[in-house]
């Protein structure tokens, strides 16, 4: 799916989800950087990420994955 990653001074990190309209705070992420592993947000998704430098300017849109729906992250 696509999304788009930004950083706010209020949020911190954030997803936006343009086909289903959800915006939502990154709670957590295997790699600092963010790229080439998982995130958490919110509302309990888990998505991965592709591998891009770790320097990649935001916002960007990308190609995100969700993880299956019988996986319990929280």
């Amino acid at each position: 799916m696509k999304i788009m990653i930004r950083r706010s001074p209020d949020v911190g990190l954030s997803i936006y989800v343009p086909k289903k309209d959800l915006e939502e705070p990154i709670v957590e992420s295997e790699y600092e950087t963010l790229w080439g592993g998982w995130i958490k947000i919110a509302n309990g998704w888990v998505l991965d990420l592709p591998e891009m430098a770790s320097d990649t300017p935001l916002p960007i849109t990308i190609s995100a994955r969700k993880r299956g729906e019988d996986r319990d992250d929280r």
